[in-house]
Formats: C-alpha cells, sequence, structure tokens
C-alpha cells in the first residue's frame, strides 16, 4: 500500500499524464485552464489571486482551509514540474525524460518513520565569490564590507536583504508571533544555509497543519508591510513565496526531527511542451 501522498505542482496542463505516472496528484496553479481532474487554488476558500506573489502557497493556503483534514493521516509531501524529490544522489548529467521516473521518490522507506519531516539537503549561501555580491548589492556590501573575506558573515540574513530587498527580512520578522519571532532572527542571523524550493514532506497532517497555523497568519500581516502594487522585480514580487521558504527550514528544523535527502533538478516541460 502506497504510504505517501504527493501533491506535484505544475503551470501545464499538458503534465497530467506525466504527474499521474507517478503515482503524485497532479496541482495546476497559474491562469491555464485546468479541469476538474486536478487540484488547483481556484475553488472554496482561497488566496489564487495571490498567486504571482506567494507562489505555490497559493496551493498550500487551499489545502490548509479546504482539503487537509481529508487526506490520509500519513507522509504528505510536495515536489514540482522542474524539482523532484530522490533517495540516490545522481549526476545531473544521468537524468532524463526516461531515467526521471525510476529516480524520483515514489515511496518512504521504514526507516524513516522515526522522523516528523523530510526536506531537501541544504543550500549553502555563501559560498559565491565577492563580485557575485558586488554585482548584486554593492551598496548592502558596502554596509557590512566583512562579508567580502569572511563567510561565516554571509548569513541568510544578508543573503535575503541582498536578493529581496535591505531589511526586508527583518521588518518582517517584527511581525512574528512570540513562539518564533526570536528563534526566527537568530536562526537568518546564525545560519548560512537553509533547505530550499519550498518542498517538503510531513510524516502526518497535524505537523502540517501547525506549520500553516504559524505560516500564513505572519505572511497575511506582512502583506500590509509590504502590500502588492509597488514590488518590481521577480525577487520582490514574490517576496511572500521567498519569506516562506526560509520560514519553512526554520520550522521544520526546530519543531520536528528531520531528514535530508536529495533534489532532482529536470524540466519535463523540455519533453511534454514540445509537441
Amino acid at each position: 500500500m502506497k504510504n505517501l501522498e504527493m501533491f506535484c505542482i505544475t503551470l501545464e496542463p499538458n503534465h497530467y499524464d506525466f504527474i499521474k505516472s507517478l503515482g503524485y496528484n497532479p496541482v495546476g496553479l497559474g491562469e491555464k485552464n485546468f479541469n476538474h481532474h486536478w487540484f488547483t487554488d481556484k475553488n472554496g476558500i482561497n488566496i489564487s489571486k495571490k498567486n504571482k506573489n506567494y507562489g505555490e502557497y497559493t496551493f498550500h493556503y487551499w489545502l490548509w482551509k479546504n482539503h487537509l483534514e481529508k487526506l490520509n493521516d500519513g507522509w504528505i509531501g510536495f515536489c514540482q514540474y522542474r524539482k523532484f524529490w530522490s533517495l540516490d544522489e545522481t549526476k545531473q548529467e544521468k537524468i532524463n525524460f526516461k531515467t526521471l521516473k525510476d529516480k524520483v521518490l515514489k515511496e518512504i522507506p521504514n526507516s524513516f518513520n522515526k522522523y516528523d519531516s523530510i526536506l531537501i539537503k541544504p543550500m549553502y549561501i555563501n559560498q559565491w565569490k565577492p563580485m557575485k555580491f558586488l554585482k548584486k548589492g554593492l551598496s548592502i556590501v558596502l554596509k557590512k564590507p566583512i562579508v567580502l573575506f569572511n563567510k561565516d558573515k554571509r548569513n541568510l540574513k544578508f543573503h535575503f536583504d541582498l536578493m529581496h530587498g535591505y531589511n526586508n527580512l527583518n521588518k518582517a520578522i517584527d511581525f512574528l508571533d512570540a513562539n518564533n519571532k526570536e528563534d526566527f532572527r537568530k536562526f537568518v542571523n546564525k545560519n548560512v544555509s537553509f533547505n530550499p524550493q519550498n518542498m517538503f514532506i510531513c510524516k502526518s497532517r497535524s505537523v502540517l497543519k501547525n506549520y500553516y497555523e504559524d505560516l500564513f497568519p505572519w505572511l497575511e500581516k506582512c502583506e500590509k508591510l509590504f502590500g502588492f502594487e509597488n514590488l518590481k522585480g521577480f525577487g520582490k514580487i514574490r517576496i511572500y513565496g521567498f519569506l516562506a521558504e526560509r520560514f519553512m527550514s526554520y520550522w521544520f528544523q526546530k519543531n520536528t526531527k528531520y531528514k535530508e535527502i536529495s533534489m532532482i533538478f529536470y524540466d519535463v516541460r523540455n519533453d511534454l511542451n514540445k509537441f
């Protein structure tokens, strides 16, 4: 019996058969038309109009408000049309459309039952060459020039400042509840890596519910700070998704016993969208 309920998010209606062939639930987001066979973010209680700012989290919101209690109480996970889970480290050049189906995660091993969640292996954001930091945000680097010479100072807060607006993360953290505010602030100032891609797998509905109940009220408060109309450039337009990505890494590390595994990057549009 399958022990994993995986939701695979895509922007393309013609990915349905491929996603189903993996044993996953197809989730269609964005402006294209998805028929009734798909999960989407557009019916029931939803924030689908915020998709360009929230990214995949408009589906998470829909799931939280409309469908969470209908799921079997077992492993629940999320992936995307170009980012998949895998138990094995596989070199990129060995991944193609034919081998992908055999490489992706379809079942959670019994040895993982001692964990509450599964995350993607961490991405280290302090490994860029100094010139890239200068190109991305000279004025920010000049405020803290030590980052050019000391990799340990290139923490998550510095990286967020560089990519998504100076001090925006710090301002957003001020809106967090008392249980998370200072712990999350310490997390982004201390760490130089995080679990990326807004991908996670939970062992139970209750873990997922607890995560959503901490995340979404915070993001809603952040809307009063950042709004929607004056956000320019992808790094700021999608700021709610990027805030959620950093918070996700912190929250699961703090609140669950977690296991980190590999990710396969392969954009199935290369094969499915050319017909």
